[in-house]
């Protein structure tokens, strides 16, 4: 109940900006691109998310992440906005590229490299583009790389499945970030969702996930535990951003119907549906 409680604040301010990017991006809003960037802004000349340290919570390191990958998400796709104040653009990008440099910071050799690692990869991927910041970046897709070498023989990731009833959730948790730092890259000219590991690229991941969704018991020779099921529009919105790529032939029926609809997590930039279809991101 505390940390809900605690994170509440983190939870509303990534709903404006990504309510306001994605305003922009669908209707060419200024006003509602102005208000993102100020409110980025606001968190940036206060500092925030940089008064923490790993030992003393590690769950406001976890906080960081997400809420840094939607805001670096947010500022990539607010730097395409002229009519911005310049002066505005540059303290955020440049309190997000400190921030990223900081939450990157506290990983230690070894590490689970489970989701958070690619949550922390995703934002700093966000924010090393924007930022033009090589090391950003490059942690960025090393630790794409890492995932992909996690993932299976059926396509699950094992310290994923290792979630007890929520196995299935954090497959698809995992994929987020990963979807999302695989868009990046591609459109800085890499085609790193062709990247293969033992044999595996990100799609048999995907794949196994809605056939997970579709099918429970798929777990049963990772967790002997009663998944939870109450999956919902969050939980499909990184497939949104895939298939406008490669399309849903061939994704299990579970994510196929699931895109007949919006989809959004503002951990990933909100709607994912108008990320989708949009060329500024």
């Amino acid at each position: 109940p505390a940390e809900a409680a605690a994170t509440q604040v983190y939870a509303m301010f990534e709903r404006r900006i990504t309510a306001g990017m994605n305003q922009y991006l669908a209707a060419g809003n200024h006003a509602e691109s102005a208000c993102a960037l100020a409110q980025l802004d606001a968190w940036a000349q206060a500092r925030a998310l940089l008064d923490y340290d790993r030992d003393e919570s590690s769950q406001a390191w976890y906080q960081v992440e997400w809420t840094l990958s939607s805001a670096g998400i947010t500022d990539s796709v607010l730097v395409n906005d002229s009519t911005l104040d310049p002066a505005e653009q540059q303290r955020v990008t440049a309190w997000l590229r400190t921030a990223a440099h900081k939450d990157i910071s506290f990983e230690k050799p070894g590490d689970s490299n489970n989701n958070h690692h690619y949550w922390r990869a995703l934002a700093a991927t966000a924010i090393g583009v924007t930022s033009s910041d090589d090391k950003l970046y490059h942690f960025g897709i090393q630790a794409y790389v890492d995932a992909i070498a996690e993932i299976g023989p059926n396509g699950a990731f094992p310290k994923e499945m290792a979630r007890h009833e929520n196995a299935i959730h954090y497959q698809g948790f995992a994929l987020q970030p990963l979807v999302l730092i695989a868009e990046f890259v591609t459109r800085q000219g890499i085609p790193l969702y062709g990247y293969k590991a033992n044999g595996h690229t990100p799609r048999d991941a995907i794949v196994f996930f809605g056939r997970a969704v579709d099918d429970p018991s798929l777990v049963r020779p990772y967790t002997t535990d009663a998944q939870s099921t109450n999956f919902g529009s969050g939980d499909f919105a990184p497939f949104a951003i895939y298939a406008a790529r490669f399309g849903v032939e061939g994704l299990p029926p579970a994510i196929a119907n699931a895109l007949k609809h919006p989809t959004a997590a503002t951990r990933i930039g909100g709607s994912a549906t108008i990320l989708a279809g949009a060329p500024k991101m």
